[in-house]
């Protein structure tokens, strides 16, 4: 029996800032998940890959990462690993990105992480 294949997303970090990114549907990066371009089979997912692998002036170790697609068919990531790197730094909750954007102060327990 075939697994059944899970939509995928590529993400990297950014060369210069260190921070995640994805790759959009123009092969650019984006700082938000939901502008992620998304693999809907194996071949598109590794396309999109492909088109990253490049991108070694931009970004450090692109990889395709699991999603799910919500009702508008916007991706938001399955695994753990995933969950915590669309949070941002852990160690300091009151400055930077994660001060600034509640979304990302959210307890991973409470979005169904550990």
């Amino acid at each position: 029996m075939s697994k059944l294949f899970k939509p995928k997303i590529v993400s990297a970090n950014d060369l210069f800032a260190g921070d995640v990114v994805y790759m959009n549907s123009g092969f650019g990066w984006t700082r938000k998940l939901a502008e992620a371009a998304i693999g809907h089979d194996e071949a598109s997912a590794d396309a999109l890959l492909a088109k990253a692998t490049p991108q070694q002036e931009k970004v450090v170790g692109p990889y395709l990462a699991d999603v799910a697609l919500d009702d508008d068919g916007r991706p938001f990531p399955t695994h753990f690993r995933e969950k915590f790197r669309t949070r941002g730094p852990s160690n300091r909750t009151d400055l930077g990105k994660q001060a600034t954007n509640p979304e990302r102060r959210e307890p991973l327990a409470a979005s169904g992480g550990i």
